[in-house]
């Protein structure tokens, strides 16, 4: 028998997922100049211009702010199930190599990180270890630690601190250095400059940042999620009965949360108890926004017509990785001062236009390359260097 044969088939919606998640971190970081938030005055714009910079900043963020990189997250650790369990089938233990596989994702992110000081590739990499120490637990204990770090444990602990005590102050990181230094850099500094500081106060900021946001949690509870839904089987066509009920749930469980992160200003004067109440139910918020997103594209992709027009975007999912890093290194070369400095120029409505034109320039590009290879050059990469000791 052939066991090179043996292993799952490719789930054309994951990779739609994928690609709808990636397009949407891409336009998010092209309104924010890439984490640089250095935009031209605005004194004397027109009253247009000021409406749709309102109405994008706001409209992109709550669609996909803090949702879009979930469903990356997810993916990650539905990735990691089809991987394991293709070689599980083949006889072979898949988590050693899976661990050398996070150590190149750690510096395929600090690559990454010499042009773009937020980006996720580093934080997965450390936070994905969980991964090849959950992959044999039973699936209501997997569930179980997900659902823990769900609810943010360490900011639920500071919650009942602040309650018991007033005058506790929930700990943070801090960044505020760090932050300016990349900044200054961003503003005045050379390319060698510029991939310095972001690769230490960057990257230590960005980390702090997760951290301090609830991130680090959500993000290992989305991995063991995302392997839980590939060892269900739950993307495939046979459990469409599934996504919707989880798209009646996340509706219901949505509009609550983010009606009460919205009041609970007005209700808790404590600046600590606030902080970290509006962390964790924030979190969940968008948790569960994030399973509308996901629901109601699997739906969709199944029962209607779009379904053609969503696999459009299919290998640009399959080169994610290829997508992500390059868009760091255009936008930072567009906005930052070692490039063209645009951030001088462009206001949010045109750089959301940009991050558009962007997108479908990398797209068009996936098409074609996906048309002669079976792999992203990236991807390429990583999986020869992943096995390149059998």
């Amino acid at each position: 028998m052939d066991t090179h044969r043996i292993g799952h088939p490719r789930v054309d919606v994951a990779d739609v997922l994928r690609g709808l998640a990636v397009m949407g971190i891409i336009i998010l970081h092209s309104i924010e100049h890439f984490n640089f938030y250095s935009f031209p005055d605005t004194a004397g714009q027109c009253d247009l211009l000021r409406f749709t910079d309102r109405a994008i900043w706001d409209g992109l963020f709550f669609t996909f702010g803090g949702k879009a990189y979930a469903v990356f997250a997810l993916l990650f650790g539905f990735s990691f199930f089809i991987q394991y369990d293709n070689q599980r089938m083949r006889g072979y233990d898949f988590r050693g190599r899976f661990c050398w596989r996070l150590v190149l994702l750690f510096v395929f992110g600090n690559i990454n990180a010499c042009f773009f000081t937020a980006e996720v590739l580093v934080l997965y990499s450390l936070v994905g270890f969980i991964l090849p120490l959950a992959c044999r637990m039973k699936d209501k204990w997997v569930l179980a630690l997900a659902c823990l770090l769900l609810i943010q444990p360490m900011p639920l602990y500071y919650v009942l601190r602040s309650i018991a005590d007033p005058a506790f102050v929930a700990p943070q990181l801090p960044t505020r250095a760090f932050w300016d230094a990349t900044f200054a850099v961003q503003s005045s500094g050379t390319f060698l400059e510029t991939v310095k500081v972001n690769l230490w106060e960057g990257q230590l900021a960005s980390l702090a940042w997760a951290w301090d946001h609830g991130r680090v949690f959500q993000t290992a509870a989305l991995f063991l999620l995302g392997m839980l839904i590939g060892r269900r089987g739950l993307f495939l066509r046979e459990n469409l009965g599934f996504w919707c009920k989880v798209l009646g749930f996340s509706l219901t469980a949505f509009f609550p949360l983010y009606g009460i992160g919205n009041m609970l200003r007005d209700f808790v004067s404590n600046e600590s108890l606030y902080g970290q109440l509006y962390l964790i139910i924030s979190s969940l918020s968008n948790f569960a926004f994030m399973l509308v997103l996901v629901s109601g594209v699997v739906i969709v992709f199944y029962t209607t017509k779009l379904h053609s027009k969503l696999m459009f975007i299919a290998p640009y999912g399959k080169m994610s990785l290829t997508n992500y890093i390059s868009q760091s290194v255009v936008g930072s070369m567009m906005y930052y001062n070692w490039g063209f400095g645009l951030h001088r120029y462009m206001g949010i409505t045109v750089s959301s236009i940009a991050g558009v034109v962007l997108f479908v320039l990398q797209l068009l590009f996936c098409r074609w390359w996906m048309s002669k290879h079976s792999h992203g050059p990236l991807e390429h990469l990583w999986k020869k260097a992943t096995w390149i000791c059998k």
